[in-house]
Protein backbone atom coordinates (compact mmCIF):
# COMPACT_ATOMS: atom_id res chain seq x y z
CA UNK A 1 0.00 0.00 0.00
CA UNK A 2 1.20 3.60 -0.84
CA UNK A 3 0.29 6.81 1.09
CA UNK A 4 0.45 10.46 -0.56
CA UNK A 5 1.53 13.86 1.65
CA UNK A 6 1.34 16.60 -0.09
CA UNK A 7 4.55 18.71 0.25
CA UNK A 8 2.75 21.77 0.49
CA UNK A 9 0.74 21.31 3.59
CA UNK A 10 2.18 22.50 6.51
CA UNK A 11 1.67 19.07 8.09
CA UNK A 12 2.92 16.84 5.97
CA UNK A 13 6.19 16.12 7.48
CA UNK A 14 4.05 15.22 10.69
CA UNK A 15 2.04 12.91 8.70
CA UNK A 16 4.45 11.53 7.02
CA UNK A 17 6.54 11.00 10.17
CA UNK A 18 3.35 9.02 11.73
CA UNK A 19 3.07 6.68 9.17
CA UNK A 20 6.32 6.04 8.81
CA UNK A 21 6.87 5.38 12.53
CA UNK A 22 4.10 3.24 12.39
CA UNK A 23 5.64 0.71 9.98
CA UNK A 24 8.74 1.21 11.27
CA UNK A 25 7.59 -0.42 14.63
CA UNK A 26 5.31 -2.89 12.99
CA UNK A 27 8.14 -4.46 10.13
CA UNK A 28 11.34 -3.63 12.01
CA UNK A 29 12.91 -6.44 13.89
CA UNK A 30 14.15 -5.36 17.62
CA UNK A 31 18.36 -5.62 16.29
CA UNK A 32 17.90 -4.69 12.63
CA UNK A 33 20.03 -1.52 11.89
CA UNK A 34 18.24 1.39 10.24
CA UNK A 35 19.75 2.53 6.42
CA UNK A 36 18.87 5.33 4.97
CA UNK A 37 19.29 5.06 1.36
CA UNK A 38 19.45 7.99 -0.43
CA UNK A 39 19.34 7.60 -4.40
CA UNK A 40 20.01 9.82 -7.05
CA UNK A 41 22.30 12.02 -9.18
CA UNK A 42 23.82 15.52 -8.08
CA UNK A 43 24.41 16.33 -11.84
CA UNK A 44 20.13 16.89 -12.41
CA UNK A 45 18.07 18.73 -10.59
CA UNK A 46 15.40 16.38 -10.70
CA UNK A 47 17.51 13.74 -9.83
CA UNK A 48 18.83 15.37 -6.98
CA UNK A 49 16.18 14.72 -4.06
CA UNK A 50 18.34 11.55 -2.73
CA UNK A 51 21.30 13.07 -2.49
CA UNK A 52 19.87 16.66 -1.07
CA UNK A 53 17.99 14.19 1.74
CA UNK A 54 21.67 12.57 2.42
CA UNK A 55 23.28 15.58 2.86
CA UNK A 56 20.78 16.97 5.19
CA UNK A 57 20.67 13.88 7.56
CA UNK A 58 24.21 14.28 7.57
CA UNK A 59 24.62 17.32 8.37
CA UNK A 60 21.95 17.02 11.46
CA UNK A 61 23.46 16.65 15.09
CA UNK A 62 21.09 14.20 16.07
CA UNK A 63 20.76 11.76 13.19
CA UNK A 64 20.71 8.34 14.00
CA UNK A 65 20.64 6.86 10.96
CA UNK A 66 23.20 5.35 8.99
CA UNK A 67 22.87 7.07 5.67
CA UNK A 68 24.71 6.57 2.08
CA UNK A 69 24.20 8.55 -0.89
CA UNK A 70 24.80 12.37 -0.54
CA UNK A 71 25.88 15.87 -2.61
CA UNK A 72 28.86 14.35 -2.36
CA UNK A 73 28.86 10.67 -2.37
CA UNK A 74 25.68 10.07 -4.75
CA UNK A 75 24.34 6.62 -5.02
CA UNK A 76 23.06 6.36 -8.64
CA UNK A 77 22.80 3.84 -11.62
CA UNK A 78 26.07 3.49 -12.04
CA UNK A 79 27.18 2.70 -8.62
CA UNK A 80 23.26 1.30 -6.94
CA UNK A 81 24.27 -2.10 -6.93
CA UNK A 82 27.93 -1.59 -5.40
CA UNK A 83 26.26 0.24 -2.58
CA UNK A 84 23.92 -2.74 -1.77
CA UNK A 85 26.53 -5.30 -1.66
CA UNK A 86 28.29 -2.85 0.59
CA UNK A 87 25.46 -2.81 3.30
CA UNK A 88 24.80 -6.20 2.54
CA UNK A 89 28.56 -7.17 3.90
CA UNK A 90 28.11 -4.65 6.78
CA UNK A 91 25.00 -5.40 8.26
CA UNK A 92 23.22 -8.75 8.90
CA UNK A 93 19.69 -8.18 7.56
CA UNK A 94 19.09 -4.67 7.66
CA UNK A 95 16.58 -2.21 7.31
CA UNK A 96 16.91 0.25 4.88
CA UNK A 97 14.51 3.18 4.01
CA UNK A 98 15.06 3.92 0.28
CA UNK A 99 14.67 7.29 -0.77
CA UNK A 100 14.50 8.76 -4.20
CA UNK A 101 12.64 11.32 -6.60
CA UNK A 102 10.05 10.02 -8.98
CA UNK A 103 7.96 11.02 -12.31
CA UNK A 104 3.94 10.57 -11.82
CA UNK A 105 0.65 12.21 -13.47
CA UNK A 106 0.72 15.91 -13.48
CA UNK A 107 -2.01 15.87 -10.93
CA UNK A 108 0.59 14.41 -8.35
CA UNK A 109 3.66 16.60 -8.68
CA UNK A 110 4.73 17.90 -5.46
CA UNK A 111 3.44 14.62 -3.96
CA UNK A 112 5.43 12.35 -1.20
CA UNK A 113 4.54 8.56 -1.20
CA UNK A 114 5.35 6.29 1.22
CA UNK A 115 5.11 2.41 0.97
CA UNK A 116 6.20 -0.92 2.43
CA UNK A 117 8.61 -3.00 0.55
CA UNK A 118 11.31 -2.43 -2.35
CA UNK A 119 11.59 0.86 -4.17
CA UNK A 120 12.07 0.25 -7.85
CA UNK A 121 14.82 3.27 -9.02
CA UNK A 122 14.88 4.15 -12.71
CA UNK A 123 11.67 2.88 -13.68
CA UNK A 124 10.62 6.57 -14.55
CA UNK A 125 13.57 6.58 -17.33
CA UNK A 126 12.90 3.25 -18.14
CA UNK A 127 16.47 1.62 -16.67
CA UNK A 128 16.45 -1.80 -14.57
CA UNK A 129 17.98 -1.54 -11.61
CA UNK A 130 17.94 -3.48 -8.76
CA UNK A 131 15.18 -3.27 -6.44
CA UNK A 132 16.19 -1.94 -2.89
CA UNK A 133 14.87 -1.74 0.62
CA UNK A 134 12.36 -2.71 3.13
CA UNK A 135 10.43 0.76 2.83
CA UNK A 136 10.32 3.56 0.27
CA UNK A 137 9.90 7.42 -0.13
CA UNK A 138 9.62 9.35 -3.33
CA UNK A 139 9.01 12.71 -4.32
CA UNK A 140 7.17 13.12 -7.49
CA UNK A 141 9.37 15.89 -9.30
CA UNK A 142 7.45 15.95 -12.69
CA UNK A 143 5.51 14.25 -14.94
CA UNK A 144 6.08 11.23 -16.73
CA UNK A 145 6.38 11.57 -20.55
CA UNK A 146 7.91 10.34 -23.95
CA UNK A 147 11.36 12.45 -22.82
CA UNK A 148 12.06 11.89 -19.04
CA UNK A 149 15.51 12.76 -19.09
CA UNK A 150 14.77 15.86 -20.31
CA UNK A 151 12.11 16.67 -17.64
CA UNK A 152 14.20 15.44 -14.71
CA UNK A 153 16.30 18.90 -16.25
CA UNK A 154 13.92 20.81 -16.63
CA UNK A 155 12.85 19.81 -13.03
CA UNK A 156 12.24 23.38 -11.04
CA UNK A 157 15.16 23.52 -8.04
CA UNK A 158 12.16 24.63 -5.55
CA UNK A 159 9.87 21.52 -5.31
CA UNK A 160 12.95 19.56 -4.73
CA UNK A 161 14.04 22.05 -2.00
CA UNK A 162 10.22 21.76 -0.74
CA UNK A 163 10.14 17.65 -1.25
CA UNK A 164 13.23 17.24 0.53
CA UNK A 165 12.39 19.63 3.54
CA UNK A 166 9.39 17.56 4.66
CA UNK A 167 11.53 14.12 3.78
CA UNK A 168 14.17 15.50 6.31
CA UNK A 169 11.57 17.03 8.61
CA UNK A 170 9.80 13.31 9.04
CA UNK A 171 12.89 11.44 9.39
CA UNK A 172 14.18 14.04 12.16
CA UNK A 173 11.23 14.01 13.67
CA UNK A 174 11.63 10.10 14.34
CA UNK A 175 13.87 10.84 16.17
CA UNK A 176 13.03 13.00 18.49
CA UNK A 177 10.28 11.35 19.53
CA UNK A 178 12.05 8.40 21.10
CA UNK A 179 9.78 6.00 19.84
CA UNK A 180 11.95 3.92 17.76
CA UNK A 181 15.41 2.71 18.88
CA UNK A 182 17.96 5.26 18.40
CA UNK A 183 21.59 4.33 17.10
CA UNK A 184 24.73 6.62 17.95
CA UNK A 185 25.20 9.08 14.69
CA UNK A 186 26.67 7.78 11.80
CA UNK A 187 27.64 8.42 8.28
CA UNK A 188 29.45 5.91 5.76
CA UNK A 189 30.22 7.30 2.26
Amino acid sequence: MNYYFDSSSEKAALLLSIRLKSIINTKKKPNQEIIILCIGSDRSTGDSLGPLIGYKLKKAPQCGFYIYGDLMHPVHAGNLQLYIDKINETFVDPFIIAIDASLGREEHIGLITLGEGPLKPGLGVKKKLPEVGAVHITGIVNSSSNSNHSILQTTRLYLIIQLADVIFNALNALLISGNILIITPKTIA
